[in-house]
C-alpha cells in the first residue's frame, strides 16, 4: 500500500479523536453519563494507537544495518500489534468494567442535553475521520470486499484506522441509544447497557486487529497475485526452464524477499548463467517493484527424480 495514504488516514484519525476525546470528557463531567466516560476512554485509546502507528512508520524507515540486514520494515507489524493491544485493555475492559458498574448501581444522567449534542459532534467528525480512510484505501482495494483487504493487506495503518472508525461510529451509536434510554425511561441502567455494548465491540475489533498483525508479524509470503506475477516474470526467457521452487516473504509492507531455485539449460557455462539471473531478477524487480531482496539460485531439473522424491517441488533440482 502506499505509506503516505495511510499516514493520511492516520492523521486524519489523530486530529478527530483527540477534538472528541475532549468533548466527551467534558460531557461526562457535565452529565456523569458511564457512556460518555467509555466513549472518552476509547477515542484516548484510539489517539494513542494513530499515535503508535506513526511512530512504527517513522522507526520502519530506518536504514538496515549489520545486526538487522533486512531493514527495520517489521517495525509497523509491531506497532499494529501494540495498537490491538492498547484497545483491548484501555478501550474494551475499561467500557465493561464501567458498564457493568453502571448497570450495578444506575444513577440519573444530568444534563442531558451535553453528550446528545457530543455524540452528535462526535458522529460528524468520525464520519470525516472514516471517509478519508475509505477513500485512501480504495484505490488499494480494488475489486476485494473490505473484509478480504482487511484480511490480506500488508500494511498495519489502513485496515486499523478503518477498524477503529468503523468500530467508533457504531459505538457513538450505542452510546447515543443507551443515554437517550435512560433520559426517555428515566432509568440509569441503559446507560451502562450502552457502556457493554461499547466494550464488547472494542474487544472485538482488538482481537480481530491482534490476529491479523499476529500473522504479519510471523511472517507472510507474497499475495497469490503477486506470486503469480514474479513467476511469469522468472519464466519470461527461454534461458529459464522452469521455477523449481520459490518462496516469499514480506519484510515490511513494501518489501518483499523472494528467494527461488530455477532450472536452467543444462548447456549453460558460468557466464551464461550469470547473465541469466541477472535478467530474471531486472524481470522481477520491473514486474514486482516491492520485490527488494531477490535471490536465485541455478539447478538442473531432473522430471524422472523430481517424481521420486517426497516433496518434488522442494526437493533442490527434482532430486
Amino acid at each position: 500500500m502506499s505509506a503516505s495514504g495511510g499516514t493520511r488516514a492516520v492523521v486524519a484519525a489523530l486530529g478527530a479523536n483527540l477534538a472528541i476525546a475532549v468533548s466527551k470528557f467534558v460531557a461526562f463531567a457535565f452529565s456523569g453519563s458511564s457512556s460518555m466516560l467509555a466513549e472518552g476512554v476509547h477515542s484516548v485509546a484510539d489517539s494513542g494507537n494513530q499515535v503508535l502507528l506513526l511512530i512504527g512508520g517513522r522507526k520502519a524507515r530506518r536504514a538496515a544495518d549489520e545486526s538487522h540486514p533486512f531493514g527495520y520494515g517489521r517495525e509497523r507489524y509491531v506497532y499494529g500489534f501494540l495498537v490491538s493491544v492498547v484497545l483491548f485493555t484501555l478501550g474494551g475492559v475499561f467500557a465493561l468494567y464501567e458498564g457493568v458498574e453502571k448497570v450495578r448501581h444506575p444513577h440519573a444522567i444530568d444534563h442531558w442535553y451535553w453528550p446528545v449534542g457530543v455524540l452528535a459532534f462526535a458522529i460528524v467528525a468520525e464520519g470525516f475521520s472514516f471517509r478519508t480512510a475509505v477513500r485512501e484505501a480504495r484505490p488499494l482495494k480494488g475489486a476485494q470486499s473490505w473484509g478480504r483487504f482487511i484480511r490480506t493487506a500488508k500494511a498495519p495503518e489502513l485496515p486499523v484506522v478503518l477498524l477503529e472508525d468503523f468500530g467508533a461510529l457504531i459505538g457513538l451509536a450505542l452510546a447515543l441509544g443507551g443515554v437517550g434510554l435512560a433520559v426517555l425511561t428515566g432509568d440509569g441502567v441503559w446507560d451502562g447497557v450502552g457502556s457493554l455494548g461499547i466494550g464488547v465491540l472494542l474487544v472485538a475489533i482488538a482481537l480481530v486487529l491482534a490476529s491479523e498483525t499476529k500473522s504479519l508479524l510471523l511472517g507472510e509470503g507474497a499475495s497469490p497475485e503477486a506470486v503469480a506475477r514474479v513467476r511469469d516474470a522468472l519464466l519470461a526467457a527461454p534461458d529459464v526452464e522452469r521455477v523449481i521452487h520459490m518462496r516469499t516473504l514480506h519484510l515490511g509492507p513494501e518489501e518483499l524477499l523472494v528467494a527461488a531455485k530455477i532450472a536452467v539449460r543444462p548447456d549453460a557455462d558460468a557466464a551464461d548463467i550469470a547473465a541469466t539471473i541477472n535478467a530474471a531478477e531486472a524481470r522481477v524487480r520491473a514486474a514486482e517493484p516491492i520485490a527488494r531482496v531477490i535471490y536465485l539460485e541455478p539447478d538442473l531439473y531432473s522430471e524422472a527424480e523430481a517424481a521420486a522424491g517426497p516433496d518434488p517441488d522442494a526437493t533442490p533440482g527434482g532430486r
